[in-house]
């Protein structure tokens, strides 16, 4: 016996009448989980394959779409074994390192559309320094840091969060996020602090950026030609649209670590789903449709699987 491991397991409980719906939950995010996959590495293969499309600002967008798959794999695969199992449950280490990868690869992103906007303020505002200023070596330090500072700033509240006391074993969510907090017998001052420190840096700080860099845009085309607005406007819009909405999802996953008990079991699950449906299906969506030189090429690979 003395070679057993004492593994605590934590219970997920935030699907609502999985009795009656189980099925149809499944079906969902089963069909889900494949549009995602298809959709977001469609539009990565199209960017990696097609010349006109290896600039700065498409990298960015496959960097987006590529952390939307990580996202989704690290959710859907166990969500869509707890739809079918009995009892739904995770052993605490691996709900720490499913904390982990979504707020590492959650943080990214805003640290990915900063640099986004700063390489749309260089393209719109500076065009005749753009191609010293945004080279490739610096597009790779871009995404770099984008992946390496957010990995570094969450594994530190994970690693200490692991060695926390667990009082309650009862998870209010059906992946483990902020809400793995309320788990333990008391509070940590010290990975508050670091918590807020973290959500500061990967996340106010480049949301500041961000607004600065469009607003400078905004001002700086406001005095040009209507056709530099519109060239603007096609290029900048598709961003904020995911900005906009990226930043509400996020600010609901703070509320509901915060408040999550106060909250209807059913209105928390509604609102983890579109967490985790919504934005993965946005991206491909927003950046397929709206970036034209992407919607172009995306139409001709349409047609060519159409006639073959």
């Amino acid at each position: 016996m003395g070679g057993e491991v004492n593994i605590t397991y934590i219970t997920l409980d935030g699907l609502v009448e999985l009795e009656t719906y189980r099925y149809l939950y499944f079906m969902i995010i089963f069909c889900s989980y494949i549009f995602i996959i298809c959709s977001n590495f469609t539009i990565v293969y199209l960017i990696w394959t097609r010349e006109n499309l290896h600039e700065p600002m498409y990298v960015f967008i496959a960097a987006l779409l590529v952390n939307s798959v990580i996202l989704s794999t690290n959710i859907y695969p166990k969500f869509l074994s707890d739809i079918l199992s009995e009892t739904q449950v995770i052993s605490y280490p691996a709900c720490l390192l499913q904390f982990f990868i979504v707020y590492c690869f959650a943080c990214s992103e805003f640290l990915l559309l900063a640099a986004m906007s700063y390489d749309r303020y260089v393209s719109i505002c500076k065009p005749f320094q753009y191609p010293t200023i945004m080279t490739k070596e610096r597009v790779s330090i871009f995404l770099v840091f984008a992946w390496a500072v957010p990995a570094c700033v969450i594994a530190v509240p994970a690693i200490m969060s692991a060695d926390m006391k667990i009082c309650n074993f009862t998870l209010n969510g059906i992946f483990c996020n902020n809400s793995i907090y309320n788990l333990h017998c008391a509070s940590s001052v010290a990975r508050s602090v670091f918590g807020a420190v973290a959500l500061i840096v990967t996340a106010l700080f480049p949301l500041l950026f961000i607004l600065f860099t469009y607003t400078r845009i905004l001002i700086i085309t406001s005095r040009c030609s209507k056709e530099v607005r519109k060239k603007a406007a096609e290029t900048c819009l598709p961003h904020l649209l995911v900005l906009v909405s990226y930043t509400f999802l996020c600010s609901y996953d703070v509320i509901i670590a915060r408040l999550g008990n106060d909250f209807p079991k059913i209105v928390r699950f509604i609102m983890t789903l579109q967490v985790v449906l919504y934005h993965p299906l946005f991206n491909p969506l927003i950046y397929g449709l709206k970036m034209k030189e992407i919607s172009k090429h995306l139409k001709r690979l349409l047609c060519q699987t159409k006639l073959n």
